[in-house]
């Protein structure tokens, strides 16, 4: 579980990170409609993924790479929460339609106890 925890919060985020560089179409997309600045809210986050997961494969800095992937992730949970209340605009993006969105608002409750592991607990 360890090892698992330390993969999600170190290269797994930093390519998530990446992907909104890579794709920031599809990032915007699923922003909520009530944000502004979609393409610059999009550059931020994923900068933040980046952050947080090169910090937390750093021993010295690892700690505060998993705060910030907290913040990160609690930061971008509103995405989530409006893919699962459209999922009309969604369903060919995300499989599983309707259900795999919903399944995904737990996933991040998930994401936030593997950075916990590999990032806080002593």
């Amino acid at each position: 579980m360890n090892l698992l925890a330390r993969v999600f919060t170190g290269p797994i985020m930093f390519v998530a990170g990446v992907l909104h560089f890579a794709k920031p179409r599809w990032y915007e997309r699923i922003m909520p409609d009530y944000l502004p600045a979609h393409r610059q809210l999009v550059y931020a986050s994923g900068v933040a993924e980046m952050a947080g997961a090169t910090l937390s494969m750093i021993p010295r800095t690892r700690r505060l790479g998993g705060w910030l992937s907290i913040a990160t992730l609690i930061a971008v949970f509103p995405a989530n929460v409006h893919m699962a209340t459209h999922p009309e605009r969604y369903e060919e993006a995300v499989p599983g339609g309707r259900t795999g969105l919903l399944l995904r608002l737990p996933l991040q409750g998930v994401m936030l106890l593997l950075v916990h592991r590999a990032t806080l607990r002593r």
